[in-house]
C-alpha cells in the first residue's frame, strides 16, 4: 500500500517530472522561476504539498491549501489542487494516499471542509475523489480567468 508524505525542497525536479508525464497543464519551466515559484510554496503558512513516491520518482502528488475563516465558528477552509497521479501508477493507491494525506491534514488543521474540483470529464475520475469522501453537487463552481491584456 503506497503512503504518502511532505513534499521536500529537492522534490521539485520529480514533481516537474510528473507533471510533464501527466500533462495536466502547461508547468512553469525547470530552473530560477520553477525554483522561485517552489521555494515560495514551501514557504507558504498554509500551503501543503504531499507526495507519494515510486521506484525513482514521485507517483503522485497533490497540494491542500488552508485559510481562515470567520464564518463556520472560526473553522479554517480547505482548498485541494493539482491532484495528479503518473500515467504509469495510476490504480495503484497512490492517488489516494496523497488526497488521503491532505484530507487528514486538513481535519488536524481543525478545517470545516475541503473544496476540490476537477475539470476532468472521465467518470473514473470522479468516481475516485466519490470515493474518498467528495460529494459531487453540494457546491456550484466558477472560474473568473484572468483578462487578456492588450498591447498598445
Amino acid at each position: 500500500m503506497p503512503t504518502a508524505r511532505l513534499a521536500l525542497a529537492s522534490d521539485l525536479s520529480s514533481l516537474l517530472a510528473l507533471f510533464a508525464a501527466s500533462e495536466v497543464s502547461r508547468t512553469v519551466e525547470s530552473g530560477t522561476p520553477a525554483e522561485r515559484v517552489w521555494q515560495e510554496t514551501l514557504a507558504h503558512p498554509g500551503v501543503h504539498v504531499f507526495v507519494s513516491d515510486g521506484p525513482g520518482c514521485i507517483a503522485a502528488s497533490c497540494m491542500l491549501v488552508t485559510a481562515p475563516n470567520l464564518l463556520r465558528g472560526g473553522r479554517r477552509h480547505g482548498f485541494l489542487e493539482n491532484v495528479v497521479t503518473h500515467p504509469n501508477f495510476q490504480g495503484r493507491g497512490h492517488g489516494r494516499a496523497v488526497v488521503a494525506a491532505a484530507l487528514a491534514r486538513a481535519w488536524t488543521e481543525d478545517c470545516h471542509h475541503v473544496l476540490m474540483q476537477s475539470g476532468r470529464a472521465d467518470p473514473r475520475v470522479h468516481a475516485f475523489y466519490e470515493t474518498l469522501g467528495f460529494v459531487p453537487g453540494r457546491r456550484v463552481a466558477y472560474v473568473a480567468e484572468r483578462p487578456a491584456i492588450s498591447v498598445g
